[in-house]
């Protein structure tokens, strides 16, 4: 597809920037400071607003609202953004806000991600790429999400949380503490119940990483270890490799405390 399709019902400012190939459907609204990468597809009664940046090849189907204001009491109109990358796939009736002054200004939205029906993005809030949100899925403000992460329907992240690379948590759940990479969590409040195997086998994860992530997690969540020595044990014992630096880097990082 190389040009656009604009349905003569959409109210496009004559600011905004569209891409080769964007097409926008019925009733749906893009304001001034948008920017919509090439072959993007807008359904019809989409609202995006506020300095909003697309990448190309998304999909968002209607009634969906990206670039809203925050739900915050501190914002005060200030100039935020949302930036979305490439490819991702926003179903109906997702929100998605722009950032605030007091979390650096931005939302960013990585790319080749699914947010499925009713999922809410907070302010400030950062994602990664390929992950999935299943219906109803809320995270508050200045929540993280690293890589190939999937997180269940109706679970509700607390603000500030950090959820790992290549997790999964369980649909219903609530998270109030940060989750580490490639563990499972579930319940209200979400606790580790292992490791995401079944996800990471299907990312390609071999025998040896596993082992090491396995013996990883034995010291972290079953030797009734303090987490500092825990983490001691894990430098001396696990040779060093990505895995080992994803999970390390992402304990030091917590600061609202790990979900044990």
């Amino acid at each position: 597809m190389t040009e656009s399709l604009i349905h003569p019902t959409a109210l496009i400012h004559k600011g905004a920037v569209l891409g080769r190939g964007v097409r926008v459907g019925p009733w749906s609204i893009i304001g001034p400071q948008v920017i919509i990468g090439d072959d993007t597809w807008v359904d019809s009664h989409v609202v995006i607003e506020g300095k909003t940046t697309i990448g190309h090849g998304n999909k968002i189907w209607r009634f969906s609202s990206l670039g809203t204001s925050p739900q915050d009491l501190k914002y005060r109109g200030e100039d935020a953004a949302l930036i979305i990358g490439d490819s991702n796939l926003i179903r109906e009736y997702v929100n998605i806000s722009i950032g605030t002054e007091g979390g650096g200004m931005v939302t960013k939205i990585g790319s080749h991600s699914l947010f499925m029906v009713n999922v809410h993005v907070g302010h400030d809030s950062v994602i990664g790429d390929h992950c999935v949100f299943a219906n109803g899925v809320s995270l508050a403000g200045h929540v993280e999400i690293g890589n190939h992460t999937v997180v269940g329907g109706h679970v509700a992240i607390h603000q500030f949380c950090k959820i790992g690379s290549f997790s999964m948590t369980a649909g219903g759940s609530i998270i109030v503490q940060d989750v580490a990479p490639f563990i499972l969590v579930q319940g209200n409040h979400a606790r580790p119940h292992g490791l995401n195997l079944t996800g990471l086998r299907r990312q390609g994860f071999d025998a040896k990483r596993l082992a090491d992530i396995k013996e990883m997690y034995r010291w972290v969540y079953r030797s009734n270890l303090p987490l500092a020595e825990a983490i001691v044990q894990i430098q001396e014992t696990i040779k060093e490799s990505p895995d080992r630096s994803l999970w390390l880097s992402a304990i030091e990082a917590s600061k609202r405390g790990l979900a044990r």
